[in-house]
């Protein structure tokens, strides 16, 4: 059987096909992330025509209020993309015309067997591919994105375990790259137990780190003076090596920073992020204003940072990512394919998961699965769908008595939840809630399960 196709579009060596959100260029693929895929498609669509602004702001974000200057850094993003500025003419005052002839075309393709969407190929786990259609942008997404086109000196982006903070880092640092920006990733989760052992150690582990991916031609160990401080050989490595080699600007993001907290030397790294923040306001014409550092984390930072003029958590632009909204399941369900048939299993399936990224994304995966089968998924939740996931959750709990009969008390509705223990619990996913008096387990699929387990 066949059906035709949407139309094809050929400028240049590009040819765009929007209809299977695919562009390439002589034969091979271009990527280009969802907003500037897009944008695209609506300037090609319309070549030769003017868009206003306000019509392309529209239509790209169309559910989000953001500046003129978000446009601005997309349009300048497409032009390094498609290789310079000949592709897109800037009206000045008013907004921007596909310039280059475009050649339109029909063509057919063989329908697909089913109407089943294309699922990822692997059940979803870690973080999101940078493209992936499932990934849901949140008003954090937008927050983000505008703090590193602004070139803020820090940026704090702060969520419960499984919330999507990989993701969104991902996301952003693509952005930054395709603006121009250097951009240097640590996950302290991949930084090995060794290189914890002393704060020189570490910083000298750091800074090999950013010396390689930004292929410095002087490492570290080249020019580490014994007779510095490690914070004063960073810097140095930082301002005379890092930024005197690069011009543009430089994004560093740091990830799961939270395993830095436990260790005593935590407050001289961390004094020296913030030392960078303050510098920014007192050498306005130094390198250190070319550089955005993003710092993910999970656990309330004060609860290790006792010297407030000592940390960078309490400055710069401080974002916390939250759980889906019943409104974001629901978009999500739908490009699942909608294996949730009805508002009513679709309000069951948010209240059993309460919003939770990771699992609302695995159960729907598992609804795809198994033809839509919401009861099914509810009875074997903790057996099958969720087992690992929830054994390991108990597991950590549970090794930690103290912080297990706290929790014991929160699953029956006792008092006695210090903020303390709020705080880590909250942090590691399990509670949800403003303050100790409104904590609640993060979904009923945990409450069940824990009930269960602990008759």
């Amino acid at each position: 059987m066949k059906t035709t196709a949407p139309l094809v579009y050929e400028f240049g060596p590009y040819r765009l096909e929007p209809g299977e959100c695919r562009l390439s260029k002589q034969g091979q693929s271009v990527t280009l992330r969802p907003k500037l895929f897009t944008l695209l498609a609506l300037l090609v669509e319309r070549h030769g025509h003017m868009l206003e602004r306000d019509e392309l702001l529209d239509a790209v974000w169309p559910d989000t209020s953001v500046e003129e200057s978000n446009l601005t850094v997309s349009i300048n993003a497409l032009r390094k993309a498609l290789g310079g500025e000949q592709w897109i003419e800037t009206v000045a005052g008013h907004g921007y015309r596909f310039a280059a002839e475009v050649k339109v075309n029909h063509t057919s393709v063989v329908a697909p067997p089913t109407a089943l969407p294309e699922i990822e190929p692997t059940q979803p786990g870690g973080a999101l591919p940078l493209y992936s259609r499932f990934y849901l942008e949140r008003e954090t997404d937008r927050e983000f994105l505008t703090a590193l086109a602004r070139r803020d000196s820090l940026v704090l982006v702060k969520g419960a375990r499984q919330i999507g903070k990989t993701s969104l880092l991902a996301r952003g640092l693509q952005q930054a790259r395709e603006a121009g920006a250097a951009v240097v990733l640590t996950d302290f989760q991949h930084i090995t137990v060794t290189a914890f052992a002393s704060v020189e150690k570490l910083l000298l582990t750091l800074a090999e780190m950013i010396g390689d991916q930004l292929d410095l031609p002087t490492l570290p160990h080249q020019m580490w003076n014994e007779h510095l401080s490690p914070s004063s050989n960073f810097e140095r490595y930082l301002r005379h090596q890092a930024l005197a080699h690069i011009e543009q600007p430089l994004v560093w993001a740091l990830d799961e920073v939270d395993r830095l907290f436990r260790f005593d030397y935590a407050g001289e790294v961390f004094g020296l992020f913030r030392s960078w923040h303050n510098l920014r306001a007192l050498q306005p014409a130094g390198p250190l204003q070319r550089l955005t550092l993003a710092l993910a984390y999970a656990t309330e930072a004060h609860l290790f940072i006792t010297d407030l003029n000592q940390s960078p958590f309490n400055v710069g632009t401080r974002l916390t990512l939250a759980d889906f909204t019943l409104a974001q399941i629901a978009e999500l369900n739908r490009r699942y394919g909608a294996p949730l048939t009805n508002e009513t299993a679709l309000a069951c399936f948010y209240q059993l998961l309460g919003g939770h990224p990771y699992l609302s994304q695995r159960g729907l995966y598992a609804l795809t699965k198994n033809g839509g089968d919401l009861a099914a998924l509810e009875t074997e939740a903790d057996e099958s769908v969720f087992g690992d996931h929830l054994q390991r959750l108990a597991v950590a709990v549970e090794g930690e008595a103290a912080l297990a009969a706290v929790l014991r008390k929160v699953l029956y509705g006792e008092p006695g939840l210090g903020l303390d223990d709020f705080y880590r619990l909250r942090s590691a996913g399990v509670l949800t809630g403003e303050a100790p008096h409104s904590a609640r387990l993060r979904c009923e699929l945990y409450a069940r399960y824990l009930s269960k387990r602990w008759l």
